[in-house]
């Protein structure tokens, strides 16, 4: 009932700049918390940030003063903005969405993954 659709990996030098954009699209009645995870070869899933309904944030220390959490509630849209970018921040990277529906059922929603790598 819910999609979520990530835009804007690629391939950056380090100390570049990428913006990551996910947008959710279906029978959404809200979206609680917005969340971003990434995960490397060879590494466990972690989370990078979190942005809640009121517009609190949470970062990873490894990111923390590097990349922005923000989002869009009428377009239903969480962005994230990163910058400093290293070689150790090349990852898949997935948008986390907790989504109520027109229903009021309750769901977790996970993008398709953007590949984000970060040349020396």
């Amino acid at each position: 009932q819910v999609q979520l659709v990530e835009s804007g990996g690629g391939l950056v030098q380090a100390g570049g700049s990428l913006r990551l954009s996910c947008a959710a699209s279906g029978s959404i009645f809200s979206i609680n918390h917005m969340n971003w995870y990434r995960q490397a070869p060879g590494k466990q899933r972690e989370l990078v940030a979190q942005i809640t309904s009121d517009g609190s944030t949470n970062y990873a220390g490894s990111v923390k003063g590097r990349f922005t959490i923000s989002r869009d509630n009428a377009k239903n849209t969480v962005y994230l903005l990163m910058n400093s970018l290293k070689p150790e921040d090349t990852a898949v990277y997935y948008c986390f969405m907790a989504v109520t529906t027109t229903s009021r059922a309750q769901y977790n929603n996970w993008g398709q993954g953007t590949q984000v790598t970060v040349s020396s």
